[in-house]
């Protein structure tokens, strides 16, 4: 039991290296547009290309999980981030930036519902909240101390947090092919799991009216977080540094709650409960923050709308793993696969709305999560939790 739980922490330390580096590179960001010349439109193609390739990989590595087993999809994620984060640093083209987000969105396929489904294969339906809560801890974990460092290490040189992601990936990736041991479960069910399509999964109400749900309010999400640092360094002024401990801060708040209050939070409320709570939140609170001329209002809105959030995706995930039953890699697939489709039109809307006004993403992005939120409401009252 002691071995299996050191496997699941090293698992889950796979995401917190890789959300670690990518934290590193947020506070540099609205600095990277302005040193290349970028437009809102180009910086949010350039996270929509993630999400496509994210896309495409998703349904097929999340399969492949389960046939060939974590360990293997794992390793060759962080390899491949490693390489699309060096790529990001050394670039010095349009081309080459995509090129490396389309690259981490393939290993985002790889990584996210392989280790969702190493830590489900590790945990019994009673211990399903805590353990997602700890994979949500991990990447909370990585954004608190990412952008704070970045701010530091990018007084060096803009790239050099890039580097610096490189290297922690590949580090991820000598300790998972030398310490990670495959789950027994993966492989004696692996027969099992063949045998069901990505169609029948689907065709259930369960999931198919929850993947929907996944896909819009994700382009909500989206439209707000994605260019986050850039609409706040333009519309309200904050510094490189204020964006950093505004994340930071965030990032603390949400692992608190993830770390000692998620659990008790799904008891209470369920995971649908706390779905349809994290929607109207994040709607109102972007809305505050579009109407405010307060920066002590937007950060503290940025707060919730972040927590929110960064309850909204284990809520999600422990809602479907518990559920999945022998299909974990592939449940788990196609909600990566339908979030990253919401998460190509909503950076691409919001950079489009970006540069014809500041305002509108914020527009746009509480409008939809409002929208999807009744839409859940309605969805509960079809009793779907029951099924």
């Amino acid at each position: 039991m002691k071995n299996k739980k050191s496997m699941m922490n090293l698992a889950i330390s796979n995401l917190f290296l890789v959300f670690f580096g990518a934290g590193l590179v947020i506070p540099v960001l609205p600095t990277l547009k302005e040193q290349m010349h970028f437009s809102g439109t180009t910086m949010g193609m350039m996270i929509s290309i993630f999400a496509i390739a994210q896309l495409v990989a998703s349904p097929v590595a999340g399969a492949l999980s389960d046939k060939i087993g974590r360990k293997k999809l794992i390793a060759i994620g962080m390899i491949i981030f490693s390489f699309s984060e060096l790529l990001f640093g050394l670039a010095q083209a349009k081309t080459g930036f995509y090129i490396s987000r389309a690259l981490g969105g393939v290993a985002a396929a790889m990584l996210m519902p392989s280790v969702t489904a190493y830590v489900a294969d590790m945990t019994t339906i009673a211990e399903r909240p805590k353990a997602m809560g700890l994979v949500s801890a991990a990447i909370s974990g990585g954004f608190i101390i990412g952008p704070g460092v970045g701010g530091f290490i990018a007084h060096f040189g803009i790239r050099v947090p890039f580097y610096v992601a490189a290297i922690l990936a590949f580090l991820g990736f000598i300790l998972t092919i030398t310490i990670l041991k495959e789950p027994e479960r993966t492989i004696e069910s692996h027969q099992e799991i063949e045998k069901v399509s990505f169609l029948d999964i689907l065709k259930n109400p369960l999931f198919g009216s929850l993947f929907i749900i996944i896909l819009i309010s994700s382009f909500g999400l989206q439209a707000f977080e994605s260019i986050y640092s850039i609409m706040a360094s333009i519309n309200f002024g904050f510094s490189m540094s204020e964006i950093a401990l505004v994340i930071t801060v965030s990032g603390i708040l949400a692992l608190f709650f993830q770390l000692f209050l998620f659990d008790a939070i799904v008891n209470k409320i369920g995971e649908l409960g706390l779905i349809q709570l994290t929607f109207f939140a994040s709607a109102i609170f972007i809305a505050v923050i579009a109407f405010t001329k307060s920066n002590l209002v937007v950060a503290l809105s940025t707060f919730v709308v972040f927590l929110a959030f960064d309850l909204f995706r284990p809520a999600v995930t422990t809602y479907l793993s518990k559920h999945a039953g022998n299909r974990q890699g592939a449940i788990n697939g196609l909600n990566s696969a339908f979030t990253s489709f919401g998460n190509i039109l909503g950076p691409m809307a919001a950079g489009y709305m970006f540069d014809l006004n500041h305002l509108f993403p914020y527009y746009i992005s509480a409008i939809i999560l409002l929208g999807t939120g009744f839409l859940s409401l309605f969805l509960n009252r079809k009793n779907f939790s029951k099924i």
